[in-house]
C-alpha cells in the first residue's frame, strides 16, 4: 500500500491519500480526542503526540497536529505507519456511522428556494474546492440574508480560511443568490 500526502493551506494540516476510499458514507470531523472514540484510527492518530485534529474526507485523511509542535518530518512517519496499520488490518473506519446533518434549526420555510440554491451552490461549486485542501464546509444555517458555515478540516484553523470565506464563498453566493449579503462562519 502507498500512501501519498499532499499539502495543505494551513501549514499544521497534512493530507494523507491512502489511494482507496476512506469515507464513502460523507466527511467526518474529530476535533478532539472524545469526539475520536467512534473511530479506532481516529484513536490511534489522537494517541500520537502533537495530533489535534483528525478529519475524513471521501479519499483522504487530513491529521492537523499542534500549534508549536515539532514539524511534519517527526510526525509525518508515525501517521503514515498507523493508517497503513489501519488499512491492512480490515479493522472498520467507524464503530459507529456519523449523524445526519439534516434540517437546520431556524431556517424560515418561507425561504426555502434561496436555501436550496445555497445548498446547491455550496455542494456543487464549494466542497469540492475545500475538499482538494483536505476540508469540508457544512451548512448551517440562513437567517436574514446571512449564510452560517461551518468549517472542517484542514479549513478549520487555517489561516487563509477568513479569506476564503470572505472573498471566494461569499462573493460566490452573494453573485448567485442576491437575497445573500453576508457569510459568517460558525
Amino acid at each position: 500500500m502507498f500512501i501519498q500526502t499532499e499539502r495543505t493551506p494551513n501549514p499544521a494540516t497534512l493530507k494523507f491519500l491512502p489511494g482507496r476510499t476512506v469515507s464513502a458514507s460523507g466527511t467526518v470531523d474529530f476535533p478532539d480526542p472524545e469526539t475520536a472514540e467512534r473511530s479506532p484510527l481516529a484513536s490511534a492518530l489522537f494517541a500520537l503526540p502533537d495530533v489535534t485534529g483528525v478529519f475524513f474526507g471521501a479519499d483522504f485523511i487530513a491529521v492537523t497536529k499542534a500549534e508549536g509542535a515539532a514539524d511534519w518530518t517527526e510526525l509525518k512517519p508515525q501517521v503514515l505507519s498507523l493508517i497503513m496499520q489501519h488499512f491492512t488490518s480490515g479493522a472498520p473506519l467507524m464503530f459507529e456511522q456519523p449523524e445526519e446533518e439534516g434540517l437546520v434549526e431556524g431556517d424560515d420555510p418561507a425561504d426555502e428556494d434561496i436555501i436550496v440554491q445555497i445548498r446547491d451552490l455550496i455542494d456543487t461549486k464549494v466542497r469540492p474546492a475545500v475538499a482538494r485542501d483536505g476540508g469540508d464546509i457544512i451548512y448551517r444555517g440562513f437567517r436574514n440574508g446571512v449564510v452560517y458555515l461551518r468549517m472542517q478540516g484542514a479549513c478549520s484553523g487555517c489561516p487563509s480560511s477568513t479569506m476564503t470565506l470572505k472573498n471566494g464563498i461569499e462573493s460566490l453566493l452573494r453573485h448567485y443568490v442576491p437575497e445573500v449579503t453576508e457569510v459568517r462562519a460558525v
